[in-house]
């Protein structure tokens, strides 16, 4: 059955090699991770982890204690006793192996004084450091120094145990701690590490008080150990009916061995004495000949009364002696425990002495039907959720297990829940998040992970969801989905949400049943929401797509349809039956295909087919019962529910127990020996072999496997007998545990094999050598996990395919000699596989390079009975090991002898192999007759020749001759190249003039015939929202401070403003105290210009809905600043960012000219933004540096560039589900350069799709792939693939359309990738495109085609590329300049019209009389303060990215127009920089035009102070609740708070700033105050 709310059409998968059973083992075994399961990391392994109900998730780790959130983002990090050093130190301490107990400095972890009335949460933690100390802080705040401390509290051993409690009890309603510990250890080597108290060094239990000023070191109270009974080992505490609960067992930490039965200890939950009330033994040891005598965790379900505890047996070293039944989940009920505790103490000294001689401990024992055997488990935790049980438990491979019990506590077979990748054993206390019983903390070695505690959304269907009886799962009916009730949309309404305590029942369900004789009834049953639309009811043969029937029905009420019998209809055989109701559809298919071959009336009905009574046959329901007497011959029977299916014997199939197991036939003894492997996969295998005798005398051979208790067991028939003691099986696969195997005979007892695990597939983490010789036969290393399950090791090659090897295999290791690849290219890669069953499992790559070069050797006799031999050889990557190389000495008569490989030297030019020959008598004589050396690298051998050393006379006859030969040759070959190059010089100028006459004619013909079809149509702006524009222009390099104010406001509650931030905003509401505090900010040394534009713009933010006070501050501290440059340079005024109100005065514009900005100038700048790139693009780009032949800055510009020529290709868009719209053009001509990369050609097919159809293709650039179609053969273009250019020093060339030989009309088809691979592909130094590396050796490289192409390449000639961009642009950029110095309507916006007002009257006012200084006043304030930020910013305005090469070029633009506004005359000559040169020309039109403007704004009428506030008072509703206020003042304060002393003299100095120094003075108080109640 199909339930949706919205019918989408299906995606048609990309052919993909088949797995056969990966689609099972992912379910089974491999539960899904998501972005809802965050992991935080410790430098050091995990001893302890606590939640707290308010504030968090605390973990101790080494000496550290951290601070989470519930979501694990990190908080903060103390260090014991606040010590100095660093939380990110690693502390040795080597885990023991387990179940050993593991070892931490930390040993407790106890947050309590929750919600207890008025009290701040408290956290006690509990250390190995100062003899086993304890501290006690506040949970809200861990930087606060400890309340209390003490020392002796705690054990001071790492691996000694600590188990703690804290309750209220006495009169005072006092905090006590109830502490047990391992305070004395036996062995000799720990006793150094501490020495506890001679009082304390047979205490067991003690009893302390908590409320002092310190933890006192004098117990209430101490149960001791008794005389002789050795370590006990407490795992946990726990309060319960009035007791607290210490369990515990006695353990030997020399030997690692239980010494006697896990127990539990009783003492009274009392105020002033401990009384012990007794102990009673534990006995978990069902299904274990040895029992288990181990307790690694522990859980009480108080709701429940019952307490779970995880037992174990001991497994020896090296884990030999564990099984499947090692480990055991047992429960017991307390209130039998608290019965069963005697009083007779026989691990503790008490003052009374009740034990009767010879009695012994009561073993209590556990509920049979919950207990749990596994091979391996580590941790428990219990709870109880809508009435039923829920125990999770964690596993030493990584598994969190989730077990539900039924009514009567029986246990169900445990669901994987999640699975840690890294397999690390899951810590011993599994802690639930205090909020949201949906998540859990799971611990594994340095990591918390949060998980949640179902996985709801693998159930399908309402009836799959409701059946599986989980207790935090239920069927949404808003959503058709099974989810948690706090992800169902309005779960509070019962109707909507379905527990399982509904039933199936309830789900929706589509009936298809024989009514009458003559007609055939559809209907719905089951529960709806409500609904007032009408239902829809429709019944279609999914053959012909006709018909066969429609109904409806009036709101309230459920459709029916009836479908008449027909002869016609017998070949009917599919149906679709749909029912809708508004967006609300529910489907079924009925399959009546088989309707002949069904033999049951129920199952018949069930399925939709009809059944014939006097016939007892199951017919086709729209066909009639012969006899056609309906009432005698047809009746309705029960619809068959679910049946559970029975007992298979072939592979994968259950078994149920054999309750008649006989002996074996005659005398016959089936013997088995062992099973091999012992270990296999999750896929499970196709050839286990057992071994034994006797085989081929029976006739049925099963094999059982039998894992976790609470599953079904597996039974398997033998696949082969190979022979009398031989026989061969086929596993299926299963989850990671350990099962025991046995195999049974015709039907007899079933013998034992011994254990088989199942384990995950293996992983590789490092491949070494990563880089071989082509010949092969170099030892490889792989190193991970898992490699024992492994059927083979493959080395991939894209043209030889698959090549086995021979490896030798380890569980964490493999090793394998590299085949030979000699007849492949010098340089390739290869990959290495696993091969799983039928699965292949990627382990990483093998680089193949040339094979090594020797140049010679050289023997040298040492003494005479040894020989060293030096093999010189190039430099290379090898990583040449002893046993890689093998070195044979020829001497004599072809005489041997073997050289010992010393080792490898590298030096600058050569590397030398030294090896010695050892245990000779002769090596002079070996030295002088030794010819060659043998050299064998895995499969390549070579003979190296000895260099020879000339005698002294050789050379005194030689060398005179040799010298005169030589001059003589010298001087002949110099005239010779003296003529040579003297030809070449010629012929190089002529070609470089005729470059510069060629590319000069082009540049001429292209500023006089080029066109830019500039883009008037290009859809929506996309316009940021106010808040993020206004953020990136207040913080446009604090990105970290964006974040904070984006909170959402508009459901705040104004009245819920804490009162110390009310207090502070009324006093910098405040102007004169406003004033003062920014003055006196501005003159502490440290307060550097970062902080003064911080502080600004945390002023606006305060201030945004005040924007006319903000005004008037502006105006003083104008005025102030005024003053101080008059006395100074009054033309620097406002120039640059160096105090406060600088920064002001740009947010100030900001926030004032946003909607100007949107509607007058937004979209002219878009278009020149678009435009520019549009023009950059139409040329060579190359993708690795950026640089661009069209651009309008000089640094930019590529003047490397090849020849160039248009592609027009025929591109075909593959039809994707992301967009199937029929109107959608999927053929269309596209123009590509040749030397384009395969990546830009697929940025320009995107492009021309949209333009084409006016909406973008459906998928990101990443997720598409492109291929050439040349007649039925399809080739994928890559940028990088096996055919690329690898040029000298390994720099790869990129591929592009012109390498791949791509002509006009050719045909691309883009396709849908079938994986995802990274968007932002950045290309190291070790790749070129366009650039390329200045050598000869790549000219001849590149062939006959592009010889010469990148010679003589002249920077100068390609300037006229700047000059065609800006032309190609300059009506854009006019449009855009004109914009901003433009009067819309003959009115300037309120602001500039106001502040320019009043910088006018300020120079009146101070007598300034130059015109310049308004003029130059006026353009610091408005185009450099805020336009040239804009223009050189478009990212700040657009939901745009902007490129390094786009930056380039609007920094030429913003040059150039605040050149407009300068008054002084620019004096360019020709050696000026071109970017000035480029714009000389218009300039001085522009200044005249800037001149107007601001001769317009003067001339205009001057605002009115009640239409300035109007405006400011509007701008300022329309940003309500934009941003996070508080936020800001509390930033505010900060500033305040570290010049708090000098703010405060200052205050004290200035008249009439009593009150507001006494308002400050408040204000600390009362953020002091509120500090402190955090804390609390």
């Amino acid at each position: 059955m199909e339930v949706s709310r919205r019918k989408a059409p299906p995606r048609p998968p990309r052919p993909a090699a088949p797995l056969p059973l990966l689609a099972y083992l992912l379910a089974l075994a491999a539960p899904s991770r998501g972005a809802d399961e965050p992991v935080w990391r410790s430098e050091q392994a995990i001893g302890a982890i606590a939640a707290s109900r308010e504030d968090g998730v605390f973990v101790a780790s080494g000496s550290c204690l951290d601070q989470l959130d519930y979501s694990l983002e990190h908080r903060l990090s103390r260090l014991y006793r606040d010590q100095a050093g660093n939380c990110t130190e690693p502390v040795s301490l080597a885990p023991p192996a387990r179940p050993r107990p593991g070892s931490s400095f930390s040993k407790l972890l106890l947050p309590y004084s929750e919600g207890a009335g008025d009290l701040q949460g408290l956290l006690l933690t509990g250390w190995t450091f100062d003899r086993g100390a304890c501290e006690v802080r506040l949970l809200g705040n861990l930087s606060h120094s400890s309340l209390r401390n003490g020392t002796e509290v705690v054990s001071c051993h790492p691996q000694g145990s600590t188990a703690g409690v804290v309750y209220r009890a006495g009169d005072q309603n006092r905090w006590y701690l109830a502490v047990a510990a391992t305070y004395v250890l036996p062995e000799p080597e720990t006793a150094s590490r501490c020495n506890p108290a001679a009082s304390d060094r047979d205490t067991a239990i003690a009893l302390k008080d908590t409320e002092g000023r310190s933890l006192a070191t004098e117990e209430l109270g101490r149960l001791k150990l008794r005389g002789g009974a050795g370590s006990l080992h407490f795992v946990d505490a726990f309060l319960w009916n009035g007791s607290v609960y210490f369990p515990y067992y006695p353990y030997n930490y020399t030997s690692g061995a239980a010494t006697g039965w896990p127990s539990m200890v009783r003492i009274a939950q009392s105020a002033k004495v401990l009384q012990f009330q007794g102990q009673a033994a534990l006995d978990c040891g069902h299904g274990h000949p040895d029992g288990r005598r181990l307790l690694l965790s522990s859980s009480l379900v108080e709701a429940l009364g019952v307490w779970a505890g995880v037992f174990s047996a001991a497994t020896g070293e090296g884990q030999e002696r564990r099984s499947p039944a090692t480990t055991a989940l047992c429960l017991f009920r307390m209130s039998e425990i608290q019965e069963r505790a005697k009083s007779c103490p026989w691990d503790f000294q008490t003052a009374e002495h009740n034990c009767k001689e010879g009695e012994q401990p009561e073993r209590v024992q556990p509920i049979a039907s919950s207990t749990l055997i596994h091979s391996d488990l580590t941790s428990v935790y219990g709870t109880v959720v809508m009435n039923r049980t829920v125990l999770f438990l964690g596993t030493g491979d990584g598994q969190l297990l989730k077990v539900i019990l039924g009514e009567n506590l029986t246990s169900n077979c445990p669901e994987v829940i999640y699975e840690i990748k890294e397999e690390t054993p899951v810590f011993y206390k599994l802690v639930p998040h205090p909020k949201k019983n949906i998540y859990i903390y799971l611990t594994a070695g340095k990591e918390v992970r949060r998980i949640r505690v179902a996985n709801c959304s693998k159930h399908q269907s309402c009836t799959e969801c409701l059946t599986a009886a989980d207790p935090h799962c239920g069927w949404c009916r808003l959503l058709q989905r099974c989810t948690f009730k706090e992800d169902c949309v309005h779960p509070e309404n019962y109707e909507n949400w379905l527990d399982i305590s509904s039933g199936a029942k309830r789900c929706p369900q589509i009936n298809l049943f024989r009514s009458s004789k003559d007609e055939t009834t559809v209907t719905v049953v089951g529960s709806f929401p409500p609904r007032r639309s009408e239902w829809e009811c429709v019944v279609k043969n999914l053959d012909t797509g006709r018909q066969l029937c429609r109904g409806k029905s009036p709101p309230g009420k459920t459709c029916t349809c009836s479908i008449p019998t027909r002869a016609t209809y017998k070949d009917v055989l599919v149906v679709n039956v749909t029912f809708s109701v508004g967006s609300w559809h529910l489907s079924k298919r009925f399959n009546f295909t088989n309707c002949s071959s069904l033999r049951e009336c129920p199952i018949c009905i069930g399925t939709g087919c009809a059944w014939c009574k006097s016939e007892r046959r199951c017919i086709h329901p729209f066909t009639a019962c012969d006899p056609s007497d309906y009432k005698q011959n047809q009746e309705h029977c029960q619809v068959a529910v679910e049946k559970r299916t029975p007992p298979k014997t072939a592979g994968g199939g259950r078994f149920m127990e054999n309750k008649s197991n006989r002996t074996h036939q005659g005398l016959q003894v089936f013997y088995i020996k062992s099973i091999e492997p012992q270990k296999i996969s999750t896929l499970g295998k196709s050839n286990v072999i057992v071994t034994g005798a006797n085989f081929t005398q029976a006739s049925n051979i099963t094999m059982i496997l039998k894992g976790t208790s609470t599953c079904e067991k597996d039974v398997i028939q033998v696949s082969h007998v190979l022979n009398d003691t031989h026989m061969k099986f086929s596993l299926p696969s299963s989850r990671k545990e350990m099962k025991d195997v046995c195999i049974q005979f015709d039907g007899g007892n079933c013998t034992s094999v011994g254990p088989l695990s199942y384990i995950a597939l293996p992983h590789c983490s490092l491949i070494y050598p990563a880089t071989t010789w082509i010949s092969g036969g170099q030892n490889i290393t792989i190193v991970g996990r898992n490699f024992d399950v492994i059927d083979n090791l493959i080395v991939s090659h894209e043209l030889k395919g698959n090549i086995n090897v021979s490896e030798y295999c380890m569980a964490n290791s493999c090793r394998f000699l590299a085949p030979s690849l000699k007849s492949s290219k010098a340089r390739t890669n290869v990959t290495v596989k696993l091969r799983v069953q039928e699965t292949y499992l990627d382990c990483g790559s093998l680089q193949y390079l040339e094979d090594p070069r020797f140049t010679g050797c050289r023997v040298e006799p040492e003494g005479d009975t040894e020989l060293e031999v030096k093999i010189q050889k190039e430099n290379d990557e090898f990583n040449i090991s002893k046993t890689d190389i093998e070195i044979t000495l020829f001497h004599g008569e072809n005489e041997q002898l073997n050289c010992s490989f010393e080792n490898i030297t590298r030096n600058q030019d050569l590397t030398i192999i030294l090896c010695k020959i050892k245990g000779i008598s002769n090596a002079n004589s070996i030295d002088t007759s030794s010819k060659k050396v043998r050299v064998k690298l895995g499969n390549l051998e070579l003979y190296v020749e000895q260099e020879t050393v000339p005698t002294t006379w050789y050379f005194l006859i030689v060398l005179p001759v040799l010298l005169v030969i030589v001059i003589f040759a010298a001087v002949g070959v110099t005239r010779h190249k003296s003529k040579e190059l003297s030809r070449k010089q010629s012929q190089q100028l002529e070609l470089l003039e005729s470059e510069l006459r060629k590319e000069i004619r082009d540049g001429f013909a292209e500023l006089q015939m080029d066109k830019l079809d500039v883009v008037d149509s290009f859809g929506t702006v996309p316009f940021l929202d106010y808040k993020h524009f206004a953020l990136r222009t207040f913080f446009p390099e604090s990105g970290g401070f964006t974040h904070i104010f984006t909170e959402d406001m508009h459901n705040r509650d104004a009245t819920d403003k804490n009162e110390s931030l009310t207090a502070l905003d009324a006093l910098i509401c405040n102007k004169s105290f406003l004033v003062t505090v920014i003055h006196t900010l501005e003159k502490q040394k440290n307060f550097s210009v970062k902080d003064r534009c911080l502080f600004a713009s945390f002023l606006t933010i305060a201030l945004q809905t005040k924007l006319v006070y903000l005004t008037s501050i502006l105006e003083v501290l104008t005025r102030d600043l005024m003053e101080q440059s008059s006395n100074m340079q009054p033309k620097l005024m406002l120039r640059r960012t160096e105090s406060v109100v600088e920064k002001l005065l740009t947010n100030w514009m900001s926030v004032c000219l946003s909607g100007f900005l949107r509607e007058t100038v937004g979209e002219p700048f878009y278009l020149l933004v678009t435009t520019l790139n549009q023009k950059i693009n139409k040329g060579p780009v190359d993708v690795i540096t950026c640089k661009a032949l069209y651009t309008l800055n000089e640094d930019w510009l590529l003047w490397q560039v090849p020849e160039f020529s248009t592609v027009v290709l025929n591109v075909i868009f593959e039809k994707i589900p992301e967009n199937e719209s029929a109107d959608v053009c999927r053929n269309i001509s596209v123009n590509v350069l040749d030397c384009d990369t395969i990546g830009q050609a697929k940025e320009k097919i995107f492009q021309a799709f949209l333009s084409k159809n006016g909406s973008p293709y459906g998928l990101q650039l990443n997720e598409i792939g492109l291929e050439l179609q040349v007649g039925t053969r399809q080739k994928e273009l890559l940028d990088i693939d096996s055919s690329s250019v690898i040029l000298e020093d390994g720099i790869t060339k990129l591929n592009t359309i012109g390498h791949y030989e791509i002509s006009n009309g050719s045909t691309i088809k883009v396709f849908k990738k079938i994986a995802n691979f990274p968007s932002d592909v950045e290309y190291s130094e070790d790749h070129c495109h366009l650039i390329l590396p200045d050598s000869e050796a790549f000219q001849d490289v590149q062939g006959k085609r592009h010889r010469g192409k990148h010679k003589f390449k002249v920077k100068e000639m390609y300037l006229t590329k700047l000059l065609s961009t800006k032309v190609a642009i300059h009506s854009v950029l006019e449009k855009l300049f004109r914009s901003i110095w433009s009067l819309p309507n003959s009115k300037a916006p309120f602001a500039i019209k106001y502040f320019f007002d009043f910088l006018d009257a300020q120079a009146e006012n101070k007598k300034i009389t130059d015109p310049d200084v308004v003029h130059i006043w006026k353009t610091n304030s408005l185009p450099l303060r805020f336009w040239v930020n804009i223009l050189k910013n478009p990212q700040f305005v657009f939901d745009i990215k902007k490129t390094p090469h786009i930056d380039g070029c609007l920094s030429v633009i913003a040059q150039a127009f605040m050149d407009a506004f300068s008054l002084t005359e620019q004096q360019l000559g020709k050696e000026a920089p071109t970017n000035k040169l480029l714009y000389a020309k218009d300039i001085p039109t522009y200044k005249e035009e800037v001149k107007s403007y601001y001769k317009a704004i003067r001339d205009l009428p001057p605002l009115s102070s009640s239409e300035m506030e109007e405006f400011l008072t509007q701008e300022s509703k329309k940003h309500e609740n934009e941003f996070n206020e508080e936020v800001a003042l509390t930033e505010i304060y900060k500033y305040i708070v570290k010049y708090f002393d000098e703010i405060l003299n200052k205050l004290e100095r200035e008249r009439g700033l009593e009150e507001a120094q006494k308002q400050l003075l408040h204000v600390k108080v009362l953020f002091d105050e509120k500090k402190k109640c955090k804390w609390m």
